[in-house]
C-alpha cells in the first residue's frame, strides 16, 4: 500500500469502517496465508470483525486450518474485494487474552444477534460459546491506514 493515492486510502478505510448496520458482503474479505504443513500460499473467504478501531478475524467455534497456518507463519495478506479491491500486507496477533478475548465476543455477539440481523447469521449465538471454542486474530496492518 506504500504507493496508494490519498483516495485509495480513503476507500480502504471505509471499507475496514464496518459497523452493526454492514451487511455480510461488507463484512467479508479474503486472506491467504502460508499452508503450515505444505509452506504453500492457501487464498480463503472469511469474515472480518471490527472492534475499538481495530480489525479481527474469528467465525462461530471450530477448528479453523487458517488459524494453525496463522500459528506457524503469522504473516498474511488482506484482501479487501467488496467496495475497493486491494492487497494488505499484515501480521497475524493470535488473542489469548481472556479479557481481551470477552470483550470483542461480547462486541461481535450483540452486534450479530441484533433483531433485524444485518449479517444474516440466521440464529442466536451467545459469547460463552465463542468464548469456549471460536478463535481470535487481530490483523495488525504494514501500513497505517
Amino acid at each position: 500500500m506504500g504507493n496508494a493515492t490519498a483516495g485509495d486510502r480513503e476507500l480502504i478505510r471505509r471499507a475496514l469502517a464496518i459497523s452493526p448496520a454492514s451487511s455480510a458482503r461488507d463484512r467479508t474479505a479474503d486472506i491467504t496465508t502460508t499452508g503450515a504443513r505444505t509452506g504453500r500460499l492457501r487464498r480463503i473467504e472469511i469474515w472480518f470483525y471490527r472492534f475499538e478501531d481495530r480489525i479481527y478475524l474469528s467465525g462461530l467455534p471450530g477448528r479453523r486450518g487458517w488459524l494453525a497456518n496463522l500459528a506457524a507463519t503469522p504473516r498474511l495478506t488482506f484482501h479487501l474485494k467488496n467496495g475497493v479491491q486491494a492487497d494488505l500486507p499484515a501480521t497475524a496477533r493470535i488473542v489469548t487474552d481472556e479479557q481481551e478475548r470477552r470483550r470483542a465476543f461480547t462486541h461481535f455477539v450483540a452486534d450479530l444477534n441484533q433483531p433485524h440481523d444485518p449479517a444474516r447469521i440466521g440464529r442466536k449465538t451467545s459469547v460463552e460459546d465463542w468464548m469456549a471454542g471460536s478463535p481470535l486474530v487481530e490483523v495488525l496492518f504494514d501500513d497505517s491506514l
